[in-house]
């Protein structure tokens, strides 16, 4: 894909596109300059200009520096979408330091692996959360600990609010090593030099499942971020005057990168959902009135079942764009249809990213659907189809695996240099292509389509499951032998998860064990991850090398809905 296709059909960008040198910080600070007085974020109703958000972010590195954090450490942000966890990921990156976003739901086990990969000497989280971090300290590198409550940029009335209400989970750690952010915000005044950082130093770590299915560290450099921002803000052509919802939470990279930082790049808004529920996010719609409205099939399914959205207006909507999982055609026109009803004019667009390019690199553009299609590439991102297994290009019309060059390709993979051979590969024209592990073809004017994946992951809520990192849970319960995962199809999540189980004692299967099982891995995963229903089998297909065939299990599932159905 060259650049002139993108001009084809989006006409001139509204910014250069070329990424400067430097930090992350550094083209942040650039927009603090130019937007002083413009908001940039909203945290239930409490908003700060940018000029304030950069006072808080000084105020962060000052902390973070008197606490021993030096340029090169890692610290692991453990938070859901609020203004602590946005200040602290920039002031690290002022810091020349790596932030790794982890969510604040992982079970101990999980956070036991992402601390100790990366390695993390801090961390920050909520005080509700904590006491995970406490149980697994003497497992893990970490030093210093930092703990934060999210009511604390919350408006007056709603803080005295949620700290009445939450008073009696209040928690006074005795640890040393454990420090109250809060604590140090008098305390610390003074302006911390910026660290002077290569544009191609490690900023990011965000987990992935890669091409195994096993979570990794995916690393992003500064020029990674930077430019996956600049690219996001030219497709939707931001500015001061615009609004995003940040509905998807900042440790996925689709929040992190579009809703947050691509809007504070390019001086907009963006409106902070530590929580997501249908109704509050309808309701923010009316209210907030965003110009951007970005998230994954089943947030847009869900507001159509809302009344406050079916019913409200929706003129001020630029854009709605929706990824991570594939857009069914009747959920796109039914919402077209609900904004034309409301006195709106946007579309829903589809796209294509993965974590190991940041996230989205490419969309459709606004008056340009195809069925089927994720769209053109972002200017600078260069895509081509290849035969599997090879690098020679297919010709249009042919399918083969979706290969992506240009400056938001990922570092690697965190201690991982197999993965990373495995994922990135020279190619003849002497250019690093990042081979995604997915299907797809591109027709004759540049528009790529996606077929399937080739890696073996399921895409849940918008969220990566790795059906291995489930079965191998699913298989510490006593009575289980083995077990497989598959997704299949939901009217909600577009994607659940269902395992197929095969018990030391066939005897024992029943609703009861079902249930039994089901409880078992929910105290082990995030509730995503977790099978919504089992079917117990006596024996489970086996491939002729002896695996369990997942893939037997799909034609076996697809057929019995089908027979369903009829």
């Amino acid at each position: 894909m060259k650049h002139k296709d993108w001009h084809k059909f989006y006409g001139e960008v509204p910014v250069s596109l070329t990424c400067p040198e430097g930090s992350l910080y550094d083209l942040l600070n650039k927009s603090i300059e130019e937007h002083p007085h413009a908001v940039a974020y909203d945290f239930l109703d409490k908003m700060a200009t940018y000029e304030e958000m950069g006072k808080q972010i000084d105020k962060f590195a000052c902390i973070f520096r008197q606490a021993g954090f030096r340029q090169g450490d890692t610290m692991s942000i453990i938070m859901p979408t609020s203004p602590q966890g946005i200040l602290a990921f920039y002031a690290v990156n002022k810091l020349g330091g790596v932030a790794a976003f982890v969510h604040p739901l992982s079970t101990e086990e999980e956070l036991k692996h992402y601390l100790t990969l990366c390695p993390s000497r801090f961390a920050l989280t909520l005080d509700i959360f904590y006491e995970k971090i406490v149980h697994i300290k003497s497992e893990i590198p970490l030093e210093k600990l930092f703990i934060t409550r999210i009511s604390a940029y919350m408006p007056a009335v709603k803080k005295l609010a949620y700290n009445l209400i939450s008073l009696p989970k209040r928690i006074k750690p005795a640890k040393s090593w454990i420090l109250r952010l809060e604590e140090f915000k008098n305390s610390c005044k003074k302006t911390v030099e910026t660290a002077h950082v290569d544009s191609n130093a490690l900023a990011v770590i965000l987990f992935s499942g890669g091409t195994t299915g096993i979570p990794k560290g995916v690393m992003l450099t500064n020029k990674n971020i930077v430019s996956e921002g600049m690219m996001v803000a030219a497709w939707g052509k931001l500015d001061e005057t615009d609004t995003i919802l940040a509905i998807l939470p900042v440790f996925h990279g689709f929040g992190l990168s579009v809703c947050v930082n691509a809007a504070l790049l390019a001086g907009a808004k963006t409106v902070l959902i530590p929580k997501f529920t249908v109704k509050e996010v309808a309701g923010l719609i009316q209210k907030k009135k965003p110009t951007f409205l970005i998230g994954v099939p089943t947030l847009f399914k869900a507001l159509l079942d809302e009344k406050k959205f079916i019913n409200g207006d929706l003129s001020f909507l630029k854009m709605a764009f929706s990824g991570a999982d594939t857009l069914q055609r009747s959920l796109k026109e039914e919402f077209d249809r609900t904004v034309r009803k409301n006195g709106g004019t946007s579309v829903l667009l589809e796209g294509y990213g993965l974590t190991e390019a940041v996230t989205a690199i490419m969309a459709l553009p606004a008056d340009e659907y195809r069925e089927g299609s994720i769209g053109l590439p972002f200017p600078d991102i260069n895509v081509k189809i290849v035969e599997t297994g090879t690098f020679n290009e297919q010709p249009y019309g042919e399918i083969g695996e979706i290969c992506i060059n240009g400056p938001a390709v990922m570092k690697g993979y965190l201690n991982n240099p197999v993965e990373t051979a495995a994922t990135l590969k020279v190619h003849d024209d002497g250019k690093i292509w990042l081979h995604t592990g997915d299907l797809g073809y591109r027709d004759k004017d540049g528009f790529f389509y996606f077929k399937q994946r080739l890696k073996r992951m399921i895409k849940s809520s918008g969220m990566n499951v790795y059906p291995s990192e489930v079965e191998n849970v699913i298989c510490q319960h006593e009575d289980v032998k083995f077990a497989c995962v598959i997704g299949i199809e939901d009217t909600y999540q577009m994607t659940r998860i269902k395992a197929f189980v095969e018990l030391h004692n066939p005897s024992l299967a029943s609703p009861e064990k079902e249930k039994d099982i089901i409880d078992f891995v929910r105290q082990k995963l995030i509730k995503w991850s977790c099978p919504r229903e089992i079917k117990f089998m006596e024996k489970l297909p086996l491939t002729k090398i002896g695996k369990v065939d997942f893939r037997k299990l799909e034609e076996m599932e697809s057929h019995s809905r089908h027979t369903t159905t009829e």
